[in-house]
This record gives structure tokens, C-alpha cells and sequence, in this order.
């Protein structure tokens, strides 16, 4: 089963995220950037695809993907924002970063799935070329 971490803040994001995604992948939570780098430290955790929050308390998910992505056995796991953020700045800076997606809240149960499908299936296809 593949495996998705979910990065948020918000207790009630992260609990609807994994209602909709439970069934079909492994799936762990981080309330925060801190929290998720301890899963994701001394291997731990390898997961499929991440799932970002950007505004976050600490560190926001801006630092926290670079954070993520200066780990070298995480460098090539893809990471999708999923944020409330909706404007051309973020889109902007999500596509400079190389982030797989950008999906904003609130998010339909169907669409979100389709997408994270096409990520994984996108990397998988990447790594087997």
C-alpha cells in the first residue's frame, strides 16, 4: 500500500484528508513541520507523496519542503501543497520549488483523490524510465 504523509495544522483538515484517503493508502499525520521531520528523520518514514499545508505556526511549509528536500533520501519523493492560499504568488512559488501540485481548500473528495493518483502514478512512471 503506498504510503502519504499528511503535514497540516488544522486538526480538521488533516481528519478529512484522511477520511477520504485512508482506504486506499497508509497514511500519516503531522500537526506540524516538527513533527513531520521527526517521522521523516533517521528513515523512518519514506513516504510516496507528502501533502503540505503552507501557512503553518514555526515553520511554514515553504521552509518545511526545502527542509524536506535537503534530506537525500527524500529528495525525490514528490510534495503537493494543499492550502487555503489561492493566489498567483504561491502558485508561482510552488511551481518554482517543483512542488507536484498545488491543491487549494476546500478540496472535493473526488478531485482530490484523482490527483493524488496522478502524482503517484506520474513518479512511479518517472522511476521506471
Amino acid at each position: 500500500m503506498k504510503k502519504i504523509l499528511l503535514i497540516d495544522d488544522s486538526l480538521f483538515h488533516l481528519t478529512v484528508a484522511e477520511d477520504i484517503l485512508k482506504n486506499k493508502y497508509e497514511i500519516t499525520t503531522a500537526k506540524s513541520a516538527k513533527e513531520a521531520l521527526g517521522y521523516l528523520s533517521n528513515k523512518r518514514l519514506v513516504p510516496n507523496l507528502i501533502i503540505l499545508d503552507i501557512l503553518m505556526p514555526d515553520i511554514d511549509g515553504w521552509e518545511t519542503y526545502n527542509l524536506i528536500k535537503g534530506i537525500s533520501l527524500l529528495r525525490d519523493v514528490p510534495i503537493a501543497f494543499l492550502t487555503s492560499l489561492d493566489g498567483d504568488a504561491e502558485k508561482d512559488e510552488a511551481a518554482k520549488l517543483g512542488a507536484a501540485d498545488f491543491i487549494t481548500k476546500p478540496f472535493e473528495e473526488g478531485e482530490l483523490i484523482k490527483r493524488i493518483e496522478a502524482i503517484i502514478g506520474k513518479h512511479e512512471a518517472k522511476d521506471d524510465s
